[in-house]
C-alpha cells in the first residue's frame, strides 16, 4: 500500500501540469465577460454539479462576476423529464444563456452525452465556453471549447480536485488575493 506523500505527490505533479498561459487567457476571457455584461455558467455532473454551486458563488461573491449554475432539482427534474436527460444542459442553456456569456463545461471523463450537446448548443450559437475534462486526452469534450483543459489521470478524485484547485485558482487571481497580489 502506497502512502499518503505519494498520494499528494501525483495530485501536485498533475497540479503542475497545467498550461499557465492558458489559464491567464482565462482570466481574460472571465473579465472580457464580465466587462461586457456577461454572466458565467457552470455546468457539470455529479462532483462536477457541486464543484460549479462552489465556483458559481465564488466568482459572484468574490470577484463581484455574475454567475449561476444548474444544479436546482427541480430544473434539473423537469428538464430531464422533458428533453431526456441528455439534452437537459442544451435546454438550460436555451432558456438561461445569453450571447455575451462564458459557459464553463467540466466532465471528467469527457463523455457525458449532457455536457457533450451543451457544448454543441454553444458552438453552434458563438457563445464562448471553456472545458474541463481528464482520463483520455482525446476525449469528445476536450478541444471543442475557446481554451480547454485537461487533467491526465484515470481517477475521478485526482480530477476531480485539479479542476476545482485550478478554477479557485482563478478566483483567487481575479479577486487579487494575497498570493496575487505580493
Amino acid at each position: 500500500m502506497q502512502e499518503f506523500g505519494t498520494y499528494f505527490e501525483k495530485i501536485n505533479r498533475l497540479l503542475a501540469s497545467v498550461d499557465e498561459k492558458k489559464l491567464k487567457d482565462a482570466v481574460e476571457i472571465i473579465k472580457s465577460t464580465s466587462d461586457d455584461g456577461g454572466k458565467l455558467i457552470f455546468i457539470g455532473n455529479g462532483g462536477s454539479a457541486a464543484m460549479s454551486s462552489h465556483l458559481s458563488v465564488d466568482f459572484t461573491k468574490a470577484c463581484g462576476i455574475r454567475s449561476i449554475n444548474f444544479n436546482e432539482a427541480d430544473l434539473i427534474t423537469c428538464f430531464a423529464n422533458d428533453y431526456g436527460y441528455e439534452n437537459w444542459c442544451k435546454e438550460a442553456l436555451s432558456a438561461y444563456a445569453d450571447q455575451d456569456d462564458l459557459v464553463i463545461l467540466i466532465s471528467s471523463s469527457g463523455n457525458s452525452q449532457n455536457i457533450l450537446n451543451a457544448a454543441k448548443y454553444c458552438r453552434d450559437r458563438n457563445i464562448c465556453f471553456l472545458t474541463f475534462t481528464g482520463f483520455l486526452a482525446n476525449n469528445p469534450l476536450n478541444g471543442l471549447g475557446s481554451l480547454n483543459f485537461h487533467v491526465d489521470s484515470t481517477c475521478y478524485n485526482f480530477i476531480e480536485m485539479v479542476h476545482h484547485i485550478w478554477l479557485v485558482g482563478l478566483v483567487d487571481h481575479i479577486a487579487e488575493v494575497e498570493v496575487f497580489a505580493e
